[in-house]
């Protein structure tokens, strides 16, 4: 997948220049828990932003991309069955999309947005898969909503620097989705444990651990 050059709508380009990056406190305290790794593995689940690919390619990291975020924002239909008079969430099919991936082979998992973009029941399939893929100690980073956000569903993230977030869009949809609280996602991980970084934009950044058996 070619990497996109500029940070911008992927349906729209409305000849904006972006928004300044922000600085993320989720992401600090990310690099200072994997600065002993000299390359870590990680896989990105949203569009590939190039300042994103540049970011972690000077941090050696090793990349891997599988983008769930464009489709469901922009192509949704495929992840719906509406035969019937209620229509479902085609669940294993939007998992089967996922990157196939070595068992506790990565080191972090970007997650961004999407558990606030799938229905509830999708969340813990979604990241038991994901915990599979991490290493012991391994973390996943994920953005989530606080009730007050009401808008901001199509809103897409990328990597200024390792310690800063760029972000485009949210200021039209609204959230399908009731919000994420803390609680449910620690009962997501009860075998990890979870950091919440409150910021100023209406969403909290969240680190969740996999279990090292050390405490770490």
């Amino acid at each position: 997948m070619r990497p996109l050059t500029e940070p911008q709508d992927l349906r729209r380009s409305t000849g904006a220049k972006p928004p300044a990056g922000r600085p993320s406190p989720a992401l600090d305290w990310i690099w200072k828990y994997l600065s002993d790794l000299p390359s870590p593995r990680i896989l990105d689940c949203g569009p590939v932003w190039q300042a994103t690919v540049d970011v972690l390619v000077r941090r050696r990291a090793k990349i891997h991309v599988t983008d769930l975020l464009t489709p469901l924002l922009f192509d949704e239909a495929q992840f719906w069955d509406r035969k019937g008079k209620v229509a479902t969430f085609r669940q294993d099919y939007f998992l089967s999309q996922m990157l196939p991936m070595e068992p506790e082979s990565l080191n972090a998992i970007f997650a961004w947005s999407l558990l606030d973009l799938v229905p509830r029941d999708v969340h813990a399939p979604l990241v038991e898969k994901w915990f599979s893929f991490l290493r012991p100690g391994g973390l996943l980073f994920c953005i989530l909503r606080e009730p007050r956000l009401e808008k901001g569903m199509d809103t897409l993230w990328w990597l200024e620097s390792l310690t800063t977030l760029g972000s485009r869009g949210g200021e039209v949809r609204r959230f399908t989705y009731p919000v994420v609280t803390n609680r449910e996602v620690e009962n997501l991980a009860p075998e990890g444990s979870v950091k919440n970084f409150l910021t100023r934009s209406g969403r909290r950044e969240v680190v969740v651990l996999r279990s090292d058996g050390s405490g770490r």
